[in-house]
């Protein structure tokens, strides 16, 4: 607990003093007191300050959804964007930008648009797979897959039939951004992602009965189908907020979890709130990353955390076959 409550400090550290206008770290804390009204302020507090708070709650929001998602379908492969939400905030998010109604409403309507596309993903993916009140988890993952992949042919579509001007901010919009968050939109993910973390922790016992299979859980005295109901709807608001404000950011809630679960271990007492912490500290350092490798260029951050996150996850995966090949022999 204490390494990833460090990595996240340090994370939000670098991320203050890092830019095209370097700040020491000594003189952070100097600034915040005394030096209102300066450049330096206004940089931290109005530019890079919002990113790291988004970050944060954003990176713990994919991170926790991974985790949950990850117990509820008992397969370490399995991330948020599986289901296909991510498909529908950003169909909906297109459809903004090509309508025009985002320049419209900067602030809210690219977010409002992209939550609409994942609830209208959410809402029949729940009750095609709801049967006597059963909730089928392999027909959930088998429809979600098939929701993304048709949602991206939609996506797809949308571009090639887009003006030039458009092309880029679709673009730039799916490969995730936390740029220019405003407070209001911070608060609101902030506090969705913490209610849901709190909420999910209360299911957390129920969550390791789970993993010993279905029928096991019920014998231990769990009621599994509420479980299952109320997990499902924890990671899909989980992934419904983050994509629909900061875009699809790739990675964050596979390989976080992944690692989480290779260092911690399988307690969901445990895994729940590390994994929040982990990815918030991950996303943070990740568009740290990408808003100064090519300075004054800045890269969505969704680039970074496909590429770090990609290489960490095949590493992991290559550390994990070697120990098992060791084993056997």
């Amino acid at each position: 607990m204490l390494l990833a409550v460090a990595f996240l400090l340090a994370a939000g550290l670098y991320a203050l003093s890092s830019g095209s206008a370097g700040i020491p770290l000594g003189k952070i804390v100097p600034i915040f007191r005394e030096g209102r009204g300066s450049p330096e302020f206004t940089i931290l507090l109005e530019i890079r300050l919002p990113r790291i708070l988004l970050g944060f709650a954003i990176g713990g929001a994919l991170s926790l959804a991974g985790v949950i998602l990850q117990g509820m379908f008992r397969n370490p492969l399995v991330e948020p964007y599986t289901l296909g939400i991510s498909g529908g905030a950003a169909l909906g998010a297109a459809l903004c930008i090509v309508s025009g109604i985002n320049r419209l409403f900067p602030d809210f309507a690219m977010p409002l648009f992209g939550f609409l596309g994942a609830f209208v993903v959410i809402l029949p993916l729940y009750l095609t797979n709801i049967r006597r009140g059963s909730l089928n988890t392999d027909g959930l993952l088998l429809t979600g897959v098939m929701i993304s992949f048709i949602s991206s042919s939609l996506v797809t579509l949308i571009l090639a039939l887009s003006r030039s001007e458009h092309l880029q901010s679709i673009v730039f919009w799916i490969m995730g951004s936390l740029e220019e968050p405003s407070w209001a939109l911070i608060l609101i993910v902030a506090f969705v992602s913490l209610l849901c973390l709190a909420l999910s922790y209360l299911f957390s016992l129920d969550m390791n009965a789970l993993s010993l299979g279905e029928e096991e859980a019920a014998h231990l005295g769990i009621d599994v189908e509420k479980t299952k109901k109320v997990l499902f709807l924890l990671a899909a608001a989980l992934t419904g907020i983050s994509v629909s404000v900061a875009g699809i950011i790739g990675f964050v809630g596979l390989v976080v979890p992944h690692f989480t679960r290779m260092i911690a271990g399988y307690d969901h007492r445990t895994l729940l709130i590390l994994s929040f912490i982990t990815g918030a500290g991950f996303l943070i350092f990740c568009d740290t990353l990408a808003r100064t490798i090519i300075s004054p260029v800045e890269l969505p951050v969704g680039v970074i955390t496909g590429i770090l996150g990609g290489s960490l996850f095949v590493y992991a995966l290559g550390k994990r076959l070697r120990a098992g090949q060791t084993g056997v022999s």
